[in-house]
């Protein structure tokens, strides 16, 4: 009697297209809840001044606070997601977004909201590397920059109706707490995103070749210090980029209330235009970057754009839509062309970590110019009767331009040599 041999299993095949970018679309969710939340201060910066007499130094802090622990989190948080697997950390990290939010809007005491902005930056930044890593495990020599950007806007909705709840939610800020509510109801959906990426991923899974969880059992963490100089430069651009734009942010309807003489829907819309410029460009910028390369070029580009975006706010009387395009137009390169970059000069088996890495040095610069940008606007009084206090501030952001184009031309120098890792030649069509 002859025992026939088992049957060959059928090769899982890659997971098609319709599916990938299902997967992109929801697990984006999390992210418009994560991003909605992070904005709903801004808004209110007047009227927790007025209802609350928080100083223009509180308000930097509750943007501040949220990024001082994820100097150190997102490092863990990104060696936990290489660890554990993405759906498990996603979902952690989206429920420490939803507590986070719970807490804040809970007190009007100043401590009170600062702890709810510390346990919500715990998970957020965090969160943020975990859907990174899951784009790049599902698009990484696919349509990569182009995911990203469609990531992005989808992500940017929620910065977009977070700036603009003055206008669509104008009765809701006679309180402070109302609109805070509203943002726990996005941590509900950033939750629902992360579920619902559980959901896929273990489908996926179960059909499909996804190649790997991208894991690795031992973490080295003296390699975080080999990832090359084309990753630190690249490190280097995303801190100058965040530190400028997210606390002018912090300050901005604020300042265009104070030395504008706009009204706070106008000021919050205004805000949300530099959101909604990125909103539209990411995309597009990703799909650029995905047929022509030119990665650290673009760059170049962007940083040029923000060195005059702040001083035509300070001293000229140009229309403010001008400015804040420039702005939304610079800050889309970021997520279009340098996250992704990352994936062509880390392995998938340390992509976490890289990440992490970066969103922890970004986050020092977060914390530090929400600081310094608060400070220098009490130093200088800045208020509606001396709307010039906000100058200093303005210098400070130009300043940040400055060193991006530094950065940016050192990059394209490195990707331009032989240490190259191709971002100025890798397209979609030869990878």
């Amino acid at each position: 009697m002859t025992v026939s041999p088992n049957p060959p299993t059928t090769p899982k095949l890659p997971p098609p297209r319709w599916f990938r970018w299902t997967v992109l679309v929801l697990i984006s969710l999390a992210m418009f809840g994560n991003y909605y939340i992070y904005d709903s201060i801004s808004p209110l910066a007047d009227v927790l001044k007025a209802q609350l007499s928080f100083s223009d130094a509180d308000i930097g802090w509750l943007n501040a606070i949220y990024s001082i622990p994820n100097v150190f989190m997102v490092l863990i948080g990104g060696v936990i997601i290489d660890r554990i697997g993405i759906r498990r950390s996603t979902a952690i990290f989206a429920v420490l977004c939803l507590i986070g939010a719970v807490i804040t809007a809970s007190s009007g005491v100043l401590e009170i909201m600062a702890a709810g902005r510390l346990v919500f930056g715990l998970g957020a930044e965090s969160l943020i590397v975990a859907v990174t890593t899951a784009i790049a495990k599902w698009f990484r020599g696919k349509e990569l920059s182009f995911a990203f950007g469609l990531n992005l806007t989808i992500a940017r909705l929620g910065s977009f109706a977070a700036l603009n709840s003055p206008s669509w939610g104008s009765t809701l800020y006679e309180s402070w707490r109302l609109p805070l509510l509203i943002s726990v109801v996005a941590g509900v959906v950033c939750v629902v995103g992360a579920a619902i990426y559980w959901i896929l991923e273990r489908s996926g899974e179960r059909q499909y070749d996804l190649g790997g969880e991208g894991g690795t059992d031992k973490i080295v963490f003296a390699d975080l210090w080999r990832f090359g100089t084309s990753y630190w430069l690249i490190v280097s651009l995303c801190v100058v980029f965040y530190s400028a734009i997210f606390p002018f942010q912090t300050f901005a309807v604020k300042f265009f209330i104070e030395a504008h003489g706009t009204t706070r829907e106008v000021g919050g819309f205004l805000s949300s235009i530099l959101t909604l410029f990125a909103m539209i460009a990411t995309p597009l910028f990703g799909y650029a970057a995905d047929r022509n390369g030119k990665r650290a070029s673009l760059m170049v580009f962007g940083s040029l754009l923000l060195i005059p975006a702040y001083l035509i706010m300070a001293y000229t009387s140009v229309t403010l839509y001008v400015p804040m395009a420039m702005m939304g137009v610079a800050f889309s390169l970021i997520p279009a062309v340098m996250w992704p970059s990352v994936a062509y000069i880390v392995g998938q088996e340390r992509l976490g970590t890289a990440y992490g890495l970066m969103t922890m040095v970004q986050n020092i610069g977060l914390a530090g110019f929400n600081l310094i940008i608060g400070w220098a606007n009490d130093a200088w009084a800045a208020s509606a009767s001396n709307p010039a206090g906000y100058v200093p501030g303005m210098w400070i952001f130009s300043g940040l331009g400055i060193l991006g184009v530094i950065f940016a031309l050192l990059l394209l120098r490195r990707e331009r040599g032989p240490g190259a890792h191709g971002l100025e030649t890798i397209t979609i069509t030869n990878q």
